[in-house]
């Protein structure tokens, strides 16, 4: 029997239909499987949360934004503070801590260079912007591998620096955002208010 005979043979066949319908829904299976990934990674970078929440965009006012986008909790401000759980923690904390979720996008407060952009010490995974001036803003705790930029790119109020983690000296996943002067750690709400960005 010719081979095209063997074949409408088998094609009339139930059950060889049937495999076919399994094998071609298995190959939709599979596909969908390796194209959905590819179309959550961009979501992730375009400011989506790990939980899938979308974060929305940081409000700016002239040339400075905040460094997340939304609502935020707050913990420790700049100034003293008594860590008696954390040996390592410093005592004089020169920065200010702000929580959303593990993952949520961080963002550059305003226009400058990047300087630094992976591990420092105790700030873990960070980023550092040169803004001109004397002035210089870190952002540190960050998840490995999620810096979205470089040492020497420029940056705006609102450009995504990296996601939200726990990464060096931390307890739990949060920003530890630190303003410095002239190389001196200052207050960052006097800092940020005075650019129209009050914080909590």
């Amino acid at each position: 029997m010719p081979h095209h005979a063997l074949l409408v043979t088998a094609a009339r066949s139930r059950t060889v239909r049937r495999v076919l319908t399994a094998v071609v829904l298995l190959h939709l299976v599979l596909v969908l499987g390796v194209v959905t990934p590819l179309f959550a990674v961009p979501m992730v970078v375009a400011g989506t949360g790990m939980s899938g929440e979308t974060t929305g965009r940081p409000t700016v006012v002239g040339e400075w934004g905040y460094p997340l986008a939304g609502d935020y909790s707050h913990s420790d401000g700049f100034g003293p503070r008594n860590v008696p759980d954390c040996a390592l923690c410093s005592k004089f904390h020169r920065g200010y801590d702000m929580y959303q979720e593990c993952g949520a996008t961080i963002y550059a407060v305003g226009p400058g260079t990047v300087l630094l952009a992976g591990a420092w010490g105790g700030f873990g995974n960070a980023v550092e912007i040169d803004h001109g001036g004397g002035v210089v803003t870190i952002y540190g705790h960050m998840m490995w591998g999620s810096l979205m930029v470089q040492q020497g790119m420029t940056v705006v109020a609102g450009t995504p620096l990296g996601l939200e983690g726990e990464t060096g000296v931390s307890k739990g996943c949060h920003l530890h955002f630190e303003v410095r002067v002239d190389g001196v750690a200052v207050d960052p709400e006097p800092f940020m208010a005075a650019r129209g960005l009050p914080l909590k």
